[in-house]
């Protein structure tokens, strides 16, 4: 399994991105993503961010 995680935008908007691959034979046999939009800052709980 290889996970990459990376933040960028999305339509103007802050987005992390996720994707899990799944690897087998050194050939990728499965892929899963997920896009989320970052929530505003003065909204987080702390200030560790998204990451």
């Amino acid at each position: 399994m290889v996970l990459g995680v990376s933040e960028g935008t999305f339509a103007g908007a802050p987005t992390s991105y996720y994707d899990l691959w799944r690897v087998e034979d050194g050939k990728i046999a499965e892929h899963w993503d997920v896009m989320e939009t970052i929530a505003e800052r003065d909204t987080w709980a702390n200030e560790n961010g998204k990451f």
